[in-house]
């Protein structure tokens, strides 16, 4: 595996290259990703990883600074998963410190975790190009678990012609069915058993919709409920929404589908997010 920390050391290449970006500290889910992206990228092809805590993205007084970084972990965790090229530059190296230019989507990042988390997604969008521009990859590998900013990407890149193919990776959940995170290893014991409410209120969602209810505020009222029970669930947003304009839905159209979505703060503040998209 070769480990580029410059951006002038990133290998050029004719291969076909299949990039999965990441804030590192690595996981199963993070797993999934590689192993959908090594496919993607067939005998001759190769696959990159990125490992960039963005700092675009973190709010002021946010959890930037504890984000978890193993970097040997996550280096291991790389080499056993078979990627090619890891690519894990300095903040110094992404963004001169005189850095003006941001890439702001104006459309789809106004609702959900872009009106909890202001200017998130316009740090997001802006490392995902440089990210395209610097490592040049066929295409890019991103979890359904944060399906409003796979959305915001795969708009990037239509509105902005990357000539990138976006593959998407299912969400990956432990047995239990809490979503797999980097921000799981914050919770202790109790917030770890509070933190499956998530679940629980996505499934009495799924339970209601495959009875037939097609209300979006009957929907998001299942999921509150299941929230209201749990007292170290202080929920963010719930959301039951249109899955390609993420516009909150009222009446959902015979043959529609919704996406049901909900961001929680667990116990002492540590915030998760999970989603399920209901179909006909």
């Amino acid at each position: 595996m070769e480990i580029a920390r410059t951006v002038s050391s990133v290998p050029v290449t004719a291969k076909r290259r299949i990039l999965a970006p990441t804030m590192g500290a690595l996981h199963r889910g993070h797993g999934e990703l590689i192993r959908i992206a090594r496919q993607a990228a067939g005998p001759e092809g190769e696959v990159a990883v990125s490992i960039f805590v963005n700092p675009l993205q973190f709010a002021p007084g946010g959890d930037y600074a504890k984000y978890p970084r193993p970097e040997a972990d996550d280096e291991e965790f790389c080499r056993k998963a078979g990627v090619d090229i890891l690519f894990r530059p300095g903040v110094e190296e992404m963004y001169a410190s005189d850095f003006s230019m941001a890439v702001d989507e104006t459309s789809l990042s106004h609702t959900l975790e872009g009106k909890s988390r202001p200017g998130h997604f316009r740090g997001v969008c802006t490392v995902v190009a440089k990210l395209f521009h610097l490592l040049s990859p066929t295409a890019a590998v991103f979890g359904e678990k944060d399906f409003q900013q796979l959305a915001i990407i795969r708009r990037m890149v239509r509105d902005l012609n990357f000539p990138v193919r976006i593959v998407v990776g299912a969400t990956v959940r432990e047995p239990d069915g809490l979503a797999l995170s980097s921000r799981n290893s914050y919770l202790d014991p109790a917030e770890r058993q509070a933190a499956l409410v998530l679940s629980r209120a996505l499934a009495a969602a799924r339970g209601r919709w495959d009875a037939g209810e097609r209300d979006g505020d009957r929907l998001r009222a299942a999921m509150q409920d299941v929230l209201a029970a749990e007292p170290l669930a202080h929920p963010d947003y719930v959301s039951v929404a249109d899955p390609e304009s993420l516009v909150e839905l009222g009446a959902i159209p015979p043959g529609g589908a919704a996406l049901a979505s909900l961001a929680v703060r667990i116990g002492r503040g540590t915030r998760l997010i999970d989603n399920l998209l209901l179909e006909p």
